[in-house]
């Protein structure tokens, strides 16, 4: 124990980097120097009595890794470290972090005020399954401030977005969003999954609430599913409480493999801004290629908000070729070393066609208002050569 608490005392006031690659370790007895992997169930007590206690919450403890695990939390710890969180709240998927953030927080007759530009699995489950609990959402605009404020009702308790979205790259004033909900005892959730906290910590912005899929640019090589919600541990104890009823929770694994992926997020984030940066100035110069969605570009309608917001504009973007829903499948079936894939994240490029795809449960009006066409491609570069992208995105381009 002397030796840990050694250990974080070195880590006061550590910038990021050093953060991602040391934060929340706690070494055993036997001193190693990587990070465990506690893959058990259970937990053993010395006796009945310390046993209640520590399932009592008397006593500090492991009870039981649905909801306790010391490699799981070794993740939480230096997430939270990165985000700025007092706590983060592991669980087994984004979809889980979203859905339990919401259980956790809001009431059957509350109001929840969403970006329509959201990923399509979470239109899908504030649309079917939210709507089941008597909490009622309406979508706005992600960048226009007038919006989200004319769509506020007595009983909204909750503003969601993901900014930048996907796969329109949109941008939100998150500031000023912070400022509408405190003055109207709302909480602000921000999903950072496109960013990560290399990028960008909306805590920092005045968010409430952030989530994550860390099975994207967290993990950064596709291996593992995992999410995680961050805030103040005042909120996040409610979350807890839904993992121990619930069970939507990250396995001691995954959490080692996601430690590993925090190691090297920030190289990674630089890398894939880079590349999604260079190919984004690439693909305006093609001709049958009618516009491109990268809020790196001067152009881009929230470029100079997203400078201020993100240090980096991050590996995502989008683009809109001629010939419609044909086009855009000519264009993914010519290649050959992108992977054709509707996950993000990976040091691999991957490439999809989000209206057949990421939102193809959206109905098809509200795909089109939130900016997705026909011929809309989506592109998350990862950390190949950008000439060797280039290359085998030219060939499907030059055939349209």
């Amino acid at each position: 124990m002397a030796d840990t608490k050694r250990y974080n005392a070195q880590l006061d006031g550590a910038a990021f980097d050093t953060l991602a690659v040391r934060a929340g370790q706690q070494r055993t007895a036997e001193h190693e120097h990587g990070e465990a992997m506690f893959l058990t169930s259970s937990y053993v007590f010395g006796s009945a009595q310390e046993a209640a206690a520590i399932f009592a919450g008397d006593e500090p403890g492991n009870v039981y890794t649905r909801y306790t695990n010391p490699t799981v939390r070794n993740f939480e710890q230096r997430l939270a470290a990165l985000e700025g969180a007092e706590q983060c709240v592991a669980t087994s998927s984004g979809m889980a972090a979203i859905f339990s953030t919401i259980l956790a927080l809001l009431n059957p007759g509350d109001h929840i005020v969403s970006s329509r530009s959201i990923f399509g699995s979470t239109n899908v489950l504030f649309q079917k399954y939210v709507s089941k609990l008597g909490i009622e959402v309406d979508y706005v605009s992600l960048t226009d401030l007038d919006q989200w404020q004319s769509a506020v009702k007595d009983n909204t308790k909750m503003l969601f977005l993901e900014s930048p979205s996907n796969p329109m790259n949109e941008v939100a004033d998150i500031k000023a969003l912070a400022s509408l909900c405190k003055s109207s005892d709302m909480l602000l959730v921000v999903d950072n999954c496109l960013c990560s906290p290399a990028l960008q910590q909306p805590l920092a912005l005045g968010a409430d609430v952030v989530i994550h899929s860390a099975t994207k640019y967290i993990d950064g090589q596709g291996r593992c599913l995992g999410g995680a919600v961050l805030g103040k541990q005042a909120l996040m104890e409610d979350v807890v409480g839904v993992l121990r009823s619930v069970g939507p929770t990250m396995s001691p694994f995954n959490a080692w493999v996601m430690l590993k992926g925090l190691e090297t997020l920030n190289i990674r984030m630089k890398a894939h801004s880079e590349n999604a940066m260079a190919l984004a100035l690439w693909l305006k110069e093609q001709p049958n290629v009618n516009a491109v969605c990268y809020a790196g570009l001067p152009e881009h309608p929230q470029h100079e908000l997203a400078k201020v917001q993100q240090t980096r504009f991050g590996g995502v973007l989008s683009f809109e070729v001629k010939g419609g829903q044909a086009g855009a499948w000519s264009v993914i079936d010519s290649t050959r070393m992108l992977s054709i894939t509707a996950n993000l994240g990976d040091t691999k490029t991957t490439i999809t066609h989000p209206a057949t795809t990421t939102h193809g449960r959206v109905a098809q009006d509200d795909r089109l208002k939130a900016g997705i066409t026909a011929g809309l491609i989506r592109v998350a570069c990862g950390i190949e050569d950008i000439e060797d992208i280039k290359r085998d995105l030219a060939f499907g381009l030059s055939q349209l």
